[in-house]
């Protein structure tokens, strides 16, 4: 595997027992990149990222990070899960919540160096939760919360981020500022891979994968973004309009607002609403 490739999968199985996520899944994710994986519920997205953080041991086939089997790189990777829960009586600030980000190299019991300090003000900034730095995590708003997780990601340092549906359902200025923090990594040299069902928003990554419990197609938004490809991952589910409008109806995700999709490629525009 080359520099500019970040993580390399040829043939891989994923599978929890006997309950087969993603099969026979060929694919390539270009280092320095933002990549999208998009696709219906249950097509295999976060069972992917989860493979490639080492939470799940592929079934079979080969699956490369960062020019290493996943087990061997887990600190040189950050997980950011979705919609991560609090227990409301855990009194941890959103400081603390932070800091936990720096475990990663130094240990649970390690002492915080002045560069640590110094990393967990400037995600802090980052995220625009400077202010909210002595509040309790359970005093937060869903947003608020969720960007608290993403700098908890970005504090770790790693060359890999992975963000698993990092703003569905966020409000304007939550969504606005995590989007801004993915383009100044990407900016920066690193390597981000993030699940989403809004297609308008992958329709703006340098790279897609279309999942659908296996690998549809790969690679840049407008040659896999197409009707032809959008109707095999979401079973058929696509109307074209006669103004060139593409509406995809998902019954597996009918979460407030998400109902359907949104992009626009070369020849045709998909509508979410």
């Amino acid at each position: 595997m080359g520099d500019d490739v970040a993580v390399e999968a040829a043939d891989l199985v994923v599978a929890y027992g006997s309950h087969t996520v993603l099969s026979s899944a060929t694919f390539t994710v270009p280092s320095g990149k933002v990549t999208s994986l998009v696709g219906p519920n249950g097509a295999g997205k976060s069972s992917l990222l989860n493979a490639i953080v080492g939470l799940v041991e592929p079934t079979t086939g080969s699956l490369s990070v960062l020019g290493a089997p996943a087990a061997k790189v887990r600190r040189r990777v950050a997980y950011v899960l979705q919609s991560a829960k609090v227990d409301e009586r855990l009194p941890i600030t959103v400081r603390e919540t932070v800091v936990m980000g720096r475990y990663a190299a130094r240990g649970a019991f390690g002492r915080l160096t002045t560069e640590d300090r110094r990393a967990v003000d400037l995600v802090l900034d980052r995220l625009d939760i400077a202010d909210l730095a002595r509040r309790h995590l359970h005093e937060l708003s869903g947003g608020q919360r969720q960007r608290v997780f993403v700098a908890q990601g970005l504090v770790q340092g790693a060359d890999l981020l992975l963000l698993d549906e990092p703003v569905t359902g966020l409000d304007v200025v939550s969504r606005g500022v995590i989007l801004d923090v993915v383009a100044a990594e990407r900016a920066a040299g690193r390597t981000v891979m993030m699940t989403t069902h809004d297609l308008a928003e992958a329709s703006g990554t340098d790279h897609v994968l279309l999942l659908a419990g296996r690998v549809v197609a790969a690679g840049p938004p407008d040659e896999v973004l197409t009707t032809d490809n959008l109707a095999a991952a979401y079973g058929g589910r696509i109307l074209r309009l006669s103004d060139g409008m593409v509406l995809i109806d998902d019954p597996h995700h009918h979460a407030p607002g998400h109902d359907h999709a949104l992009c626009e490629t070369d020849d045709e525009q998909v509508h979410r609403h």
